[in-house]
């Protein structure tokens, strides 16, 4: 007899409940949660209060409105949804250290040795209800030896199989399946009769080695099946679990597929079905507890240096790099000064970090004194190791450049350590023949540096800004002279046209001039202007001065 104990959890209105809580139930009417499917709004999960009304999920909503015309619809957020039933998860990691997450609105708690620790299994679910009723939920239980099983009576405990068919004809199909099946259901002869608890809250309990006896009279569907299988099954007058376990296990494989029979002995126990629980994130953090309070800043980098290798050590293990770390030095009096550091570059190398630290020590005010430190690494990222190959000549440039990287990444760590990483910046190029498009503005510490700016057709100016007016005859051919910035320049010499067009998909108000020719002007002054004339398009054609020379 398997020793085993499962808890199947099942929050039937998990979406709905979600949405009440997160508006703090203020919605006590019939509520819906509503998704596309199939380019058509259906109902994917609905409140007490919509049900009572005669609501189902997978309604068209428009029929749901009919039916009911107070109903408050909500558009269906999958991963807030998921997020809850990973809180949920932790939330039932009081009853197990093995629990999984069954998505879209289901858990699985193994409770083999852990039941007693409540006062039994009827005490444990007594305690499961009370903690769903405080948090507003709906949940339906079962408990068996088997996952399938629990899943089973979890969702379909006290349902009767259903069919699709009307009329006395129902009654007399399949004689010859269901007389078959009541001969080799040996189970149920000479034995005990199968033992089901039902505690309050729907939750059904089946007694160890009861599995066959208890899902026999469920509807196929509690196996876990598609649709389709559970619908040619039932066109074939087999609508009870107890119904294919009379029947040959090769014939039901042949006709139905092995997935079929997969389920019935993982239900029955023949079959391994392991509850795998969700592995718990890595977390990055060690801590010094001193024997003697230190407020000196030599002494908080001394177990800064003792604690420091450590986390880098477990960061290098996992494969993984720093990007935001956390010093806390937990004071005497209970309080607790925080600083934070920022890397360009995830690393686990402690001589880069440390220096980073050092720099805001003196923002930790150490009171009466430091009596603990903790460093945790906040956000980490993979670090991918780098093969250096190709010729003598080319590793040692791409060496070079790697040399060059680390060192700009300290630099950015250093600056962003004072004014922040956010305020750091680097151009990269941007796909565009607009001029002052060619270039877009990156943070420095989540971008690598361009390689290879495309050559523009024509040369650009060094300083580049929004067009201005320019005072000269409104004509295309270039001017002789021109009045700019409140003064008058003469034309030494002009080098174009260079014709630029705006982009027709977009509706940029510096663009609504029209076509541009632009000319690279030399005055008698010396200077060098990028002057364009605009040929008019919502707006009225003119000169304007957009750029200037080195």
């Amino acid at each position: 007899m398997s020793k085993r104990r499962i808890l199947s959890l099942w929050f039937p209105r998990l979406g709905a409940e979600r949405v009440m809580r997160a508006e703090r139930g203020l919605h006590a009417g019939p509520l819906a949660v509503v998704e596309e499917q199939s380019n058509m709004q259906v109902i994917s999960a609905l409140n007490a209060a919509a049900e009572a009304a005669g609501l189902r999920v997978g309604q068209p909503v428009r029929d749901a409105h009919a039916m009911c015309g107070g109903l408050l619809t909500r558009p269906r957020n999958p991963p807030a949804e998921q997020l809850f039933l990973t809180a949920l998860r932790r939330w039932a990691g009081k009853f197990s250290p093995w629990v999984a997450e069954e998505p879209p609105d289901g858990l699985v708690v193994e409770l083999t040795g852990c039941a007693h620790l409540f006062g039994g299994e009827t005490a444990l679910l007594g305690v499961v209800e009370g903690d769903c009723a405080d948090m507003g939920l709906s949940v339906r239980m079962g408990i068996a030896d088997t996952l399938g099983a629990a899943w089973a009576l979890a969702r379909y405990a006290g349902q009767q199989p259903g069919s699709d068919r009307s009329g006395d004809a129902i009654a007399q199909e399949a004689r010859a399946t269901r007389a078959r099946a009541g001969k080799r259901r040996h189970w149920t002869k000479g034995g005990a009769a199968p033992q089901v608890v039902t505690p309050g809250g729907g939750a059904r309990i089946a007694a160890p080695g009861q599995c066959h006896g208890v899902l026999g009279p469920l509807p196929v569907a509690a196996l876990r099946l598609e649709p389709d299988t559970v619908a040619q099954l039932g066109r074939l007058g087999l609508r009870r679990i107890g119904d294919l376990l009379g029947q040959p296990r090769a014939a039901l494989a042949r006709r139905f597929g092995r997935g079929l029979v997969l389920r019935l002995d993982q239900a029955m126990g023949s079959a391994p079905e392991p509850v795998s629980p969700a592995r718990a994130p890595d977390r990055f953090a060690v801590r010094m507890t001193l024997p003697n309070p230190i407020g000196l800043t030599e002494d908080v980098l001394a177990a800064i240096d003792r604690v420091l290798p450590a986390l880098c050590a477990r960061l290098e293990d996992k494969g993984r790099g720093a990007r935001t770390l956390r010093l806390e030095a937990h004071r005497v009096d209970q309080a607790a000064e925080v600083i934070e550091i920022g890397l360009a570059r995830p690393t686990f190398d402690p001589h880069r970090i440390r220096h980073l630290l050092e720099m805001k020590l003196e923002r930790i005010d150490a009171g009466y004194g430091i009596d603990m430190l903790r460093l945790a690494a906040v956000q980490t990222e993979p670090v991918h190791a780098r093969t250096l190959s190709g010729h003598a000549e080319a590793g040692r440039a791409v060496r070079d450049r790697l040399a060059g990287n680390t060192a700009l990444d300290d630099l950015i760590g250093k600056l962003g350590a004072r004014v922040g990483l956010e305020a750091i910046t680097r151009m990269h190029p941007a796909a565009s023949h607009i001029p002052e498009k060619t270039a877009k503005v990156l943070a420095a510490a989540w971008s690598e540096p361009a390689d290879n700016w495309p050559a523009p057709p024509r040369p650009r100016p060094l300083l580049l800004w929004r067009p201005e007016p320019v005072m000269a005859p409104d004509s295309p051919a270039v001017p002789a002279g021109f009045r700019w910035r409140g003064r008058n320049w003469a034309l030494a010499t002009a080098t174009g046209p260079e014709r630029i067009a705006p982009e027709w998909w977009l509706d940029d108000p510096e663009w609504r001039s029209g076509v541009r020719d632009y000319w690279v002007v030399v005055t008698e002054q010396g200077d060098r202007l990028w002057l364009f004339y605009a040929h008019g398009g919502t707006m009225s054609p003119g000169w304007f001065c957009q750029g200037s020379f080195a």
